[in-house]
């Protein structure tokens, strides 16, 4: 028989490893975001190298769906505010220490970029397309020039986002699965790779669908390599990050994250397009419906675990 000795009533079920504060709009805010932030990684980096003729869903359609995709989140994200009057707070004032500073910010830069871009390439998916008023033409012309200046901007402050949706968890001390530095390069990482597939989803380009294949394959392999950097990290720490790790090693979680994430979201999807690339002929939709949904479920337990785990030592 195990003896423990209760030292605190935080140890009793239901008051602080089952107290969530943060629910479903947060990760799916995150998820979102990451993913917006991936796909205008790729159009911005492609347009800087002068490649829009090559990939033309990666700079121009894939990146026509981000607004939309940011304001649902921002959606997402107000809905779950308890003060909702206030929110224009965020904005007057700059704190450096702070992530949800450096978010607010961020996404101050890249809403609006993407709905430029978005307009900046209308005309190529809808050719019939006029401007009601002409003034906006020359606005039009303006930001034609100075594309290069914008992609630059957009290119590093969709790399801040996307690392951002990671370091908004990791930042939390209160919570050992959050608090780890292994967030903020793994969100941005899935982000990337959730982008890529949504781009891989959007093309009707043979060699576009193969050159974003190989980039979401390696991109899986960094994921894989930082998750069981992840747990690795956990293992070795103290008894509260080891029971923390157990909650993916035999507990609740173990099934969900690595049959569900690991597995059909990352392990699968990668294979699916190896075996495209290597001449299978398969339904090219499938990888990369797997690599989204396995970027927004790992999003969700990642949240919800995070406030399962504890510090009572």
């Amino acid at each position: 028989m195990k003896e423990e000795l209760i030292v605190s009533g935080r140890a009793n079920p239901l008051v602080d490893p089952e107290l969530h504060i943060w629910h479903w709009p947060i990760p799916l805010y995150l998820f979102l975001g990451g993913m917006a932030a991936g796909i205008l990684f790729f159009a911005a980096l492609y347009t800087i190298q002068g490649k829009e003729s090559r990939f033309p869903a990666a700079v121009k359609l894939a990146p026509m769906i981000t607004p939309f995709i940011l304001i649902l989140g921002l959606l997402a994200l107000f809905y779950d505010l308890n003060h909702k009057a206030y929110f224009w707070r965020l904005y007057t004032t700059i704190r450096f220490e702070s992530p949800m500073s450096w978010g607010a910010w961020t996404l101050m830069v890249v809403t609006p970029i993407s709905f430029i871009w978005a307009a900046l390439n209308i005309r190529e998916i809808f050719p019939k397309w006029k401007w009601k008023y002409q003034w906006i033409d020359g606005l039009e012309g303006f930001f034609r020039k100075h594309i290069m200046i914008m992609s630059w901007i957009l290119l590093v402050s969709s790399v801040i986002l996307g690392v951002y949706t990671g370091i908004l968890f990791s930042a939390f001390n209160a919570r050992p699965l959050w608090n780890t530095s292994i967030l903020g390069p793994l969100f941005l990482t899935s982000g990337l790779s959730t982008g890529a597939a949504a781009i891989v989803l959007m093309s009707r380009s043979h060699e576009e669908k193969k050159q974003f294949a190989r980039i979401d394959i390696v991109l899986i392999a960094i994921e894989v390599f930082l998750i069981v950097h992840m747990f690795m990290g956990f293992l070795a720490g103290s008894q509260v990050q080891i029971e923390t790790a157990q909650l993916f090693l035999g507990g609740h979680y173990t099934a969900p994250f690595w049959i569900f994430v690991v597995l059909l979201g990352l392990v699968l999807p990668a294979t699916l397009e190896a075996l495209e690339l290597k001449g299978f002929r398969l339904p090219y939709f499938i990888a990369p419906l797997l690599v989204i949904a396995g970027g927004a479920l790992f999003r969700f337990i990642i949240a919800f675990a995070g406030q399962e785990s504890r510090w009572l030592y």
